[in-house]
């Protein structure tokens, strides 16, 4: 097994050569799958049942998820995609974001005054709609790492748009709380609402339309989904929205490429943890909030003082988001300071504004640390972003020791809130930045057509010591997803504690009016000792979707979020 080299720096990870196409056969131990979703998560572990890759298996459930979870991902979106090769010891990544089209330009989201509009200003409708990426990730992931026929992958989905899932209580609450905005929208009402309701939990849910899209794919491949009938599909969902109409065009469609990306790893302690680079911000921002905390003993403290550790933990966030929002976007289209932003010398001269007694001063409104300055980093401005949490993630191994970790998104709850073909179609425009400079310098996100809007999805890997693999993960949750994967790494690395403890965890956030600490848990008794130490606390529900799967002395095993919906399975030796 080859180590992964260097230390806080980027990697291309050269590709490996593409498996032959895998016979049938039996085992007793064919592997893990992780999902929001139990229906996604069995038409994964069918796949490894079958002799299929870790990459077979993620997209049988991406393409599961496009049918039972339509609220949070599908092939109507795009995604983030990890691969570690067993052989090699190699790992890659692919870029399926969406795109924004040639028509979106800068201006895109400005009123006629000039100034951004609100989020409800452009969702729902087609003005927030990019080119979906998910079918050409697939493709290029099947290629490279597929064992079974491409065909193949998509029959657990096109049984369950044909047959029918039951109604999660998740998709059952967005159902009702969208729902009155679905008068205007009657396709997705047509699919979702009943004699004015939504469609009663546990209730069956068939979507024939989406099993002739799933079928034509499965025949003609991802060409089918970016021209002829489907094409034309998303570009008059678009075009005739019953809200923001707008133009995605043949050539933004046949134009769309997924992109081998370089990985952004970095050491922390013994660890080596790699993530998604750019337009991801999220293992960069991952990376940096680690570094930023290295200096602490963290598992002491919080075994002695757990107040403190979360106090650390909160303005290391705050450190790092705010150089998130001046410095991250596309980087095909602005010079993002990677290597800067997770330097050492850089994060340690951070980390020495984290007071251990007391937390920097807060108001209520926008308040965070300012922005620092990485080495390699150009003059921009920050501009927040808004980002809705639209998300799901999935993530198998297979019998080989071949990992596949996926985030998967569609931004908000339904997306646009547009169908096509019987597919929930993307808002993933509104993870732009909506003014495109402030106080006369760019914003390094904001909107120019063929860019991909910057993204918090995180999935993670995590090496040993010796170059080894310990665990995949990634969350749903919008601009949060970086904490949850973050909390739950500490966890594991930290204190010690099993994936799925470490995904139970508390969630924290720091939003415009403090620090935000998750309802119904233990922090809610340490809101008075977090208050003294200067937090403006505000207790609130910060849901989290968390998927994984860590290596034990058995073998792999599997874990969800058990505030999620999810399920994993796995088969022990």
């Amino acid at each position: 097994m080859k180590k992964l080299l260097g230390i806080f720096t980027l990697f291309l990870l050269l590709p490996v050569s593409v498996p032959a196409l895998a016979e049938h056969h039996e085992t007793k131990n064919p592997g893990t799958a992780a999902s929001a979703h139990p229906e996604a998560t069995k038409a994964g572990f069918e796949i490894l049942q079958a002799g299929g890759s870790a990459t077979d298996a993620a997209m049988a459930m991406m393409l599961a998820l496009t049918v039972v979870e339509p609220q949070s991902s599908g092939i109507g979106g795009g995604g983030f995609f990890l691969h570690h090769d067993a052989k090699s010891g190699w790992m890659q990544t692919i870029d399926g974001r969406e795109m924004a089209p040639s028509a979106a330009g800068s201006t895109r989201f400005l009123d006629s005054n000039g100034e951004p509009l609100g989020h409800r200003a452009t969702v729902p409708g087609g003005i927030s709609v990019g080119v979906p990426g998910n079918m050409r990730l697939m493709e290029m992931a099947h290629k490279k790492w597929g064992k079974l026929p491409w065909e193949k992958l998509f029959e657990p989905a096109i049984t369950l748009a044909e047959n029918g899932y039951r109604v999660s209580v998740a998709q059952y609450d967005w159902m009702k709380r969208l729902g009155p905005l679905w008068k205007d929208f009657p396709e997705i009402a047509r699919l979702y609402w009943k004699d004015g309701a939504p469609i009663p939990r546990g209730t069956m849910i068939k979507n024939p339309e989406l099993a002739d899209l799933l079928r034509d794919l499965q025949k003609n491949g991802a060409d089918a989904f970016y021209s002829g009938k489907t094409a034309e599909a998303i570009k008059n969902a678009v075009a005739k929205a019953p809200q923001n109409p707008a133009l995605i065009t043949d050539d933004d469609l046949s134009n769309y490429r997924a992109i081998l990306r370089r990985p952004v790893c970095a050491s922390y302690r013994v660890y080596k943890i790699c993530g998604m680079g750019p337009p991801s911000s999220g293992a960069t921002t991952v990376l940096q909030i680690l570094g930023m905390i290295e200096r602490f003993d963290m598992g002491e403290l919080y075994k002695k003082e757990p107040v403190r550790a979360w106090h650390v933990i909160g303005e290391a966030m705050r450190l790092a988001y705010a150089d998130r929002e001046k410095y991250l976007g596309d980087q095909d289209f602005v010079a993002v300071p990677v290597a800067g932003l997770i330097d050492r010398g850089y994060l340690a001269k951070r980390s020495r504004m984290i007071a251990l007694q007391a937390a920097r001063p807060q108001l209520p409104g926008i308040e965070q640390y300012p922005a620092g300055s990485p080495p390699g980093a150009q003059v921009r401005t920050a501009a927040l972003s808004s980002e809705v949490s639209g998300t799901t993630h999935f993530t198998a191994v297979d019998r080989d020791g071949n990992i596949a970790n996926m985030t998967s998104t569609v931004e908000g709850p339904f997306g646009s809130q547009l169908i096509a073909r019987g597919m929930v179609l993307n808002n993933e425009l509104t993870d732009f930045t909506f003014a495109p400079e402030k106080n006369g310098a760019p914003v390094a996100n904001r909107v120019q057509p063929g860019k991909r809007p910057l993204s918090s999805m995180s999935p993670t890997i995590v090496y040993d010591a010796d170059g080894q693999p310990i665990l995949a993960l990634g969350s749903a949750g919008g601009k949060r997803i970086i904490m949850h994967v973050t909390k739950t790494l500490i966890g594991v690395l930290d204190y010690g504690l099993p994936l799925g403890d470490a995904m139970a965890m508390p969630n924290i956030f720091f939003g415009g009016s403090g620090l935000l600490v998750e309802n119904h848990t233990v922090l809610i008794d340490q809101k008075e000792a977090l208050a003294r130490l200067g937090h403006l606390v505000v207790t609130t529900n910060l849901p989290s979707k968390l998927a994984g799967a860590q290596k034990t002395e058995n073998g792999w095993v599997g874990a969800v979020d058990p505030r999620s919906f999810g399920e994993a399975v796995s088969e022990l030796p």
